[in-house]
């Protein structure tokens, strides 16, 4: 792993995987830029480091004017997390999401090529087409435009993947499978298991969708913020696709089950957009392992507890 000090933007920085690289990258004692138009992310999030910042922008991707000037700090490397993540949304405003998510992604890869800024796409394992139950899902794994959103992935990893063969540009893409912890979002735009928990904290039903048997690679955000760095600072990562989860398969209603400890206090409702539900989910992190050297540390009841004590004091 590279150890030389890097210039690093990360586009979304102030949003819940954005602010944990952010800090990753700062305490590995590289010089940081966060852009971020504030839609999905806050700048509560960045307190804790906001002074040891280079700088913070509030702005759009789709600006191209405001990302002119900012690339003028001639970047080592850009993480591109500025996105818009809600799978109904795409479907209910499928032009909005195109483009947040692919124009957007063009003005910065085009940014990017203007300086030969090495640039790390984090895509989704939303992308994948869903695999039979037990099946761990490589890089190789078919995918599945399910829906506007994971098309809009998909058209990302590709545009990004054309500028590494057309332009040499520097490119890495990442497809994390779920994460959770800390400075997750709780409410209706949060991931599953800090919703979950914030329910069980005030005595709520949690809520699963359809019959709970979909599953999901949980990993904890602070695992997922390393494995985000080592493709920054790896140059082996160059032109490559990297999976990263724990390597377990959980099923929606077992997770419930295990956050609220009676079935009781579980409600089955109607799922909104089953078309575009992947059923099964579990990451083949090996690649990850062998050419970053990565593997995640934090169990899953480890990362439980990690992220309800912070929910506690929010």
């Amino acid at each position: 792993m590279d150890t030389k000090v890097k210039k690093i933007l990360i586009t979304g920085g102030a949003g819940f995987m954005g602010r944990w690289t952010a800090k990753n990258l700062l305490d590995k004692g590289h010089k940081i830029w966060i852009l971020d138009n504030l839609s999905n992310g806050f700048e509560k999030n960045i307190e804790e480091f906001r002074d040891k910042l280079q700088s913070f922008t509030t702005g759009d991707i789709k600006d191209e004017k405001a990302l002119e000037k900012l690339f003028e700090n001639n970047f080592d490397i850009c993480v591109h997390f500025a996105a818009a993540i809600d799978v109904q949304d795409s479907i209910d405003n499928p032009e909005k999401n195109f483009n947040d998510n692919c124009v957007g992604a063009f003005n910065v890869l085009e940014q990017c090529k203007k300086h030969n800024t090495k640039i790390v796409f984090i895509s989704s394992a939303l992308v994948y087409k869903t695999a039979e139950s037990g099946q761990k899902i490589t890089e190789e794994h078919p995918l599945n435009a399910s829906c506007p959103y994971t098309a809009n992935k998909i058209n990302g990893e590709n545009l990004v993947m054309s500028y590494f063969k057309t332009y040499n540009l520097p490119t890495v893409i990442l497809r994390p499978f779920s994460i959770y912890g800390p400075f997750q979002r709780s409410d209706s735009e949060g991931g599953v298991m800090s919703i979950f928990i914030n329910k069980k904290l005030k005595s709520e039903p949690l809520d699963v969708f359809g019959d709970g048997e979909q599953s999901r690679d949980f990993f904890y955000i602070e695992d997922c913020a390393e494995f985000v760095a080592r493709a920054c600072l790896s140059d082996k990562a160059i032109g490559q696709v990297f999976n990263a989860g724990f390597g377990e398969e959980v099923k929606i209603k077992d997770l419930a089950k295990k956050i609220t400890g009676s079935e009781a206090d579980i409600r089955f409702i109607k799922h909104h957009h089953p078309h575009a539900e992947v059923m099964s989910m579990c990451a083949d992190s090996s690649k990850a392992e062998n050419v970053l050297n990565w593997k995640p540390t934090i169990s899953l009841d480890e990362g439980i507890n990690r992220t309800t004590q912070w929910l506690k004091l929010k």
